[in-house]
């Protein structure tokens, strides 16, 4: 089964009527994936993996903001934080980077969204490769993640 076909059928269990777009450009980067769906960057949902004490974490992030990693250490209560490395990332999530879908994840991972996505209607998360976008509204990512909101930036 594709990574589209395995990410799809997955949302399809929730019956929104969640669905997929494929591009024939490449939307690896938040300013990749804007350009191609013609929104602001900030409405790029990206998908990052951390490293909390060596436990990894998914955190979903408006593309114009950066994570700061002091409030992630206090959040989680971990000493040490960093980016996981690309190994890391698909080891854990089955995705590549510029591709990582915060759902259909091998196992379950703590996810965190971060609370600057509200000022959008809708964000554009990656569907597991790096041409792809899965339009959510905040409550539907939610839902399909199971992620816990918090300020991250």
């Amino acid at each position: 089964m594709s990574v589209i076909k395995k990410v799809q059928s997955c949302l399809d269990q929730y019956d929104m009527g969640l669905k997929i777009i494929e591009f024939e450009e490449s939307t690896r980067t938040c300013e990749l994936a804007a350009k191609a769906l013609g929104v602001e960057v900030g409405q790029i949902a990206k998908t990052i993996v951390f490293q909390a004490d060596g436990q990894p974490v998914l955190v979903v992030a408006s593309g114009d903001k950066k994570i700061k990693t002091g409030k992630l250490k206090r959040l989680l209560g971990a000493t040490k934080v960093k980016m996981a490395d690309p190994v890391t990332v698909e080891r854990v999530t089955g995705y590549p980077v510029g591709g990582v879908c915060p759902v259909a994840l091998p196992d379950k991972l703590p996810i965190l969204l971060d609370e600057t996505m509200h000022r959008f209607p809708v964000v554009y998360a990656a569907a597991g490769t790096p041409n792809s976008a899965l339009p959510v509204t905040m409550e539907q990512l939610q839902r399909i993640t199971g992620g816990q909101w918090a300020d991250l930036v």
